[in-house]
């Protein structure tokens, strides 16, 4: 018996140590994130480019994903308010039928966006990969993260841990039980981010550098995108 409440003694320190653990890495991520995101067109600073990170445009019962329309929409004011010069679009290309990239390439010259100020970054698999690849594959020491206000903190935890002076844009949420499961995912996904700093993760895949100009030069435009 006394063998038993010491196990549960110790079961419920580590469960307690795990707590708190966990509220240090939400606390610590949110507090860095906010201090380096907007919410106001008007106030947040120009950058040459946004980055706006992936997610898919349609939830799995077929109706329109909102994170995904106000992330274009956001990347559409931020451009014409001219805040940014260019747009990496950075998402996953898992097979032909779904690719983040070309999606949002497509939507935002559909918006009026000119073809020449979007970047596609086709290997933003994770959160992490997109912000790397922004400074070490498109060059970019500083830029604006796109996302909704939960993503740009980790976003921006990890820029600024990767010596990226990157800022964020908030784009609207979305309310509801939707919104609940996808904070929880963001919970899980704050705890595997600490552990990647620790081990210094790195991007899937880097490739080539792709410089993005200064200047207003043409980009050529991809074979499979739908201007």
């Amino acid at each position: 018996m006394k063998r038993f409440k010491i196990v549960i003694l110790i079961t419920l320190f580590i469960c307690f140590l795990f707590v708190v653990f966990v509220t240090w890495i939400n606390v610590t991520i949110t507090k860095i994130g906010n201090s380096y995101s907007y919410s106001s067109i008007d106030s947040i600073p120009h950058n040459h480019c946004a980055l706006v990170l992936g997610t898919s445009k349609y939830l799995w019962n077929g109706k329109r994903n909102l994170y995904y329309t106000n992330r274009i929409k956001a990347a559409v004011e931020l451009y014409n308010r001219n805040k940014i010069d260019f747009i990496i679009v950075s998402g996953d290309n898992r097979n032909r039928n779904y690719n983040e990239p070309i999606t949002m390439y497509n939507d935002l010259i559909a918006a009026g966006i000119p073809n020449k100020k979007i970047i596609l970054d086709y290997a933003g698999f994770r959160t992490l990969d997109s912000v790397v690849r922004g400074k070490e594959v498109f060059g970019q020491d500083q830029f604006t993260i796109v996302s909704q206000a939960f993503h740009n903190q980790r976003a921006v935890y990890i820029a600024r841990k990767k010596g990226i002076e990157a800022i964020a844009f908030n784009t609207e949420d979305e309310p509801g039980k939707h919104a609940i499961k996808v904070q929880i995912r963001e919970l899980a996904a704050r705890i595997l981010v600490v552990f990647d700093m620790i081990t210094s993760k790195q991007p899937h895949f880097l490739g080539e550098k792709v410089m993005i100009p200064n200047e207003n030069i043409p980009f050529s435009l991809p074979l499979d995108a739908k201007p």
